[in-house]
This record gives structure tokens, C-alpha cells and sequence, in this order.
């Protein structure tokens, strides 16, 4: 993977990671940098688990978008479940 490459799936899933705390409200349990950590860590599952259904592909950057926030938003979801105790 081309550094480039990296630096911007870190980057998109940042953003991510604040996008998605916005569509769930509430207030973070690890503050805004631990959503962005989860962002991040949702971009890169989500990656994975695409290339895994749709081998040798990347989808164009609509869909890492798309990808990155989908993975935050269960990650960052999960992470609310779990600190929560519901």
C-alpha cells in the first residue's frame, strides 16, 4: 500500500469517526480523539471486510467513504453498548 494510500483512509476515517458520532448522538464515551481512534479502526474493518466480499478491488473513494463510516458507526456503536453496560 502507497504511503499516499494510508495517509488518506487514516484521514477519511478520522472524519468518519466525528461523522459518526454526529448521526449518534450522545456523548462520547472516550471523547472526541476516541471516536476519531475508532474512526479510524471502523475504516480499516470495513476495508478489510470489502476486500474480503469483493477481492481486488478498492471500490473508488465513494465507497471507502461510504465503507469508513459504516465501520465507524458500528464500532463506535459497540463501544457505547459496551461502556454503557446496555
Amino acid at each position: 500500500m502507497p504511503t499516499w494510500s494510508l495517509i488518506v483512509w487514516l484521514a477519511i476515517g478520522g472524519v468518519a469517526g466525528l461523522v459518526a458520532r454526529s448521526f449518534l448522538g450522545g456523548t462520547p464515551p472516550f471523547g472526541k480523539i476516541g471516536d476519531i481512534v475508532l474512526g479510524i479502526a471502523g475504516a480499516i474493518v470495513g476495508g478489510m471486510v470489502v476486500a474480503t466480499m469483493v477481492p481486488g478491488t478498492t471500490g473508488g473513494l465513494l465507497v471507502t467513504i461510504i465503507t469508513a463510516l459504516l465501520g465507524a458507526l458500528a464500532l463506535i456503536w459497540l463501544s457505547n453498548k459496551l461502556k454503557t453496560g446496555g
